[in-house]
Parts: C-alpha cells; structure tokens; sequence
C-alpha cells in the first residue's frame, strides 16, 4: 500500500519518495535531491532536482495551519484552488504561469514547473533591478483572466458554476481581516506598529471614522461583488521573472471578486519599491517604477477596451457608455485597493521587505507616512482616478505633505 494514500506533512525525503512514485518526469535510475525552500505566509515548497539527468520540480504541500500564525486554521482545499486555476489561467494567458503536473488531492498538494531561472520580483525590485517588460506581461496576464472570466464575456450559468466551484470561505476570511479590518482598528493584537510611528498611525489611521466608512463599504463589495476570477494575492512576491519572462504564482487566495483588487495589489507593491528606492537614494530606478505603474494602468484599460470590443457577448453591454462606466468602476476598485494593500502592509501583520528593509529608523517612519498619506487618497477619492499619472501625482502630493511636516 502506498504511502501516500492519507495525509501527513512531508519532509524532504518524503517527497523524494512522492515524486518517485506519482511522476513520470524522472528517469528510474534518477539522483534525486529536495530542498525546501518555501519563505511564503502558507504552504511548505519543495524543490526536487536530479543531479544526474538535470530535471527539476516543485512540489507545493498546504499544512492545516499557517506558517505566518498558528491562528489561522485552514483546510488543504487551497491547492485545488490553486492547480486548478494555474491550468485555467495557462489556457488563458499562455505561458505567463507555470505549467502544472500534477495535483495530489489526498496529499494536498501540487506538483508544477520549477522556476529557478527566474528570480521573485520583490527580490529583484530590492536590488533595484529593471524589468521592461513587466508592464506589457502582467497586464495581459490581468486583462485575460479577468475580463475572460466575467459576465460581460462568460455564458451566465456558466459563469455562476465558477463561481461556486471558487468559493475560497478560509482564504476570503483571512483577506476580508487583514486587509479589510484590522489595520484601520486598534482593538486587536495583531496589528504590528513600526517604533517612533504609533501615535502618528492612531491620529491618522485609527481615528479617522471617514476612512473607516469607506473601508467598510469596500469590504462589502469585495465580499459581495462576484465580478471575475481574482488572482487574490497578485504581489510581487507572486511573480516570477526574466528580462524577457513573466510567470504569476500562488493563486490560492482565487475567487469570484472585484477585479480592481487584482490591479491595486500589483499598483501598491510597485509603490513599497518605489519607496524603498526613494529610501535608498535611487532617483532613477524610482523613475522606471513611476513609468511602470503608469504603464500598468494605461496599458491595462487598453487592452480592457480592445479585448471587451472582441470578445463581449452580453447584448446590454454592447453600448459604449456603458464600456466606459464599467471600466470606470474597475479604476475605481483599483485605486481603493491600492490604498487598503499600502495601509495592510505596513500597519497590519503581513509586512513586506520593501519597507521592513529600510534600516534608517527616520528613512522607514517617513516611507511608511508617505504610503499612508498617499493610501488614504486612493481610498477615499478613489472615483477620481482616470489615469496612470492620476496615481503618480497621489505620490508625489504624499511626498511633499510628509516632507513638509515634522517627522519625528
């Protein structure tokens, strides 16, 4: 009998002995070697190489618990989720995810093309590095599987079949509290204040009941507004990527959703770079990030607008007025979640390296107010952005607000 007919969390030689027995991929008289070599909030990942021969894998195991807290409880449903939307996505933008071998319902995880030739971007964007095709590749990669998956395109019980098959209730949980929640309340202990900055987050953050209203109808959308099939943690640390190669990771947290959240979470992480380097003294690389995300919006209601114009089906969306608002409330939903993801970032308990990296104690107390300063716009007039340079210029008005108050 197998030793892999009920669950257990593998260790690496387990795995070794998984790959063997479930995978046609390797040679019988292969050298296999695993590593683990996960640094995400979740899962446990593994990496199998065989020295002889030279193939590679990654295998993908969920625990029932996870690794960020032993708060959150979860189920191993995730990795359905995530096999299943990798392969939904691998037919929808074509080799912008990697390619998925295997899925081990009972062992709960995934088995799925090794990316070692690329490097994560947040890593990347840390050493200040410069991708000029990033832009171009992710907003195919958002405007595919977003307008694809929606009710403008989809047949409408064929949509709401997806739907249901998405339901992602541990997950959605774990984002309607981080994002949506904690970071805007301080009557919870999981919020995680940077020293020097706490007074200033509860004058400006905490006690702010205008932001908590807009906040609180943005959760109800997120839990209510079945738009498309979300991504649902589209940072970049769920990106891989080459000069001339872009693979998007990680689709556990996917669900039927606004799409604005998919755009606003890879907008808010090109800013942390962009404050990182603004931190560090690097004027040119913070114009190439200004320039991205620029791109990113601009390029994506291009797209938007082309792929509706092909591929609508839905007879009252056929009328340009409408195009044109509905495109509106995604920049919208972008803009908000822009703001919501640079708040959770840095006052909630999922931090990123881009700011945590910053060792000058003043240098991160100002990068933090800037991304606050300018996060608090983006939610609250978050119908008024049209445009890439609309987000570029809520920066830059951050920038000059916080420089022009006294820091410490």
């Amino acid at each position: 009998m197998s030793r892999f007919s009920a669950y257990f969390l593998m260790s690496s030689s387990d795995v070794i002995e998984f790959v063997k027995e479930k995978l046609t991929i390797f040679k019988s008289d292969a050298e296999l070697t695993c590593k683990e070599i996960g640094d995400g909030n979740l899962n446990y990942v593994f990496r199998v190489v065989d020295a002889k021969y030279g193939n590679s894998v990654i295998v993908k195991q969920a625990g029932h618990t996870a690794r960020i807290s032993d708060e959150f409880k979860l189920s191993t449903e995730r990795i359905r989720i995530e096999s299943n939307v990798l392969q939904l996505q691998d037919q929808l933008s074509p080799g912008l995810v990697p390619t998925v071998y295997l899925f081990d319902e009972v062992m709960g995880c995934c088995v799925m093309e090794d990316l070692s030739d690329h490097t994560i971007m947040r890593t990347a964007l840390l050493n200040n590095e410069k991708f000029p095709a990033f832009a171009d590749h992710i907003t195919t990669f958002m405007v595919q599987n977003l307008l694809l998956t929606s009710d403008v395109v989809m047949e409408h019980k064929e949509k709401k079949r997806l739907v249901q098959n998405y339901i992602n209730t541990e997950l959605c949980e774990i984002t309607e509290d981080l994002v949506y929640t904690e970071p805007f309340y301080d009557q919870n202990n999981r919020n995680e204040l940077t020293s020097g900055n706490e007074e200033w987050i509860r004058s400006t953050i905490y006690n702010d009941e205008e932001l908590k209203l807009e906040t609180a109808k943005l959760k109800f959308s997120f839990m209510n507004h079945a738009q498309a099939l979300l991504h649902g943690d589209l940072h970049t640390g769920s990106i891989f990527i080459t000069k001339n190669s872009t693979k998007v990771i990680d689709p556990e947290f996917a669900f039927y959703g606004p799409m604005g959240y998919d755009i606003g979470n890879v907008v808010a992480n090109l800013f942390f770079a962009w404050a990182n380097g603004r931190a560090h003294g690097n004027s040119e690389f913070r114009a190439w990030i200004e320039k991205t995300i620029e791109q990113v919006i601009d390029l994506f209601q291009e797209k938007f607008l082309a792929q509706w114009d092909k591929h609508v089906t839905e007879l009252t969306a056929k009328q340009q007025a409408f195009k044109e608002w509905y495109l509106q409330e995604v920049l919208s939903d972008t803009a908000a979640v822009t703001g919501l993801e640079l708040i959770r970032r840095i006052v909630g308990l999922a931090k990123v390296k881009d700011i945590t990296s910053i060792t000058d104690s003043d240098l991160r107390i100002e990068a933090e107010r800037i991304c606050l300063t300018a996060a608090i716009s983006f939610i609250k007039k978050r119908s008024a952005f049209k445009n890439g340079k609309d987000f570029i210029a809520t920066i830059k008005e951050a920038e000059k607000m916080v420089k022009g108050s006294k820091v410490m």
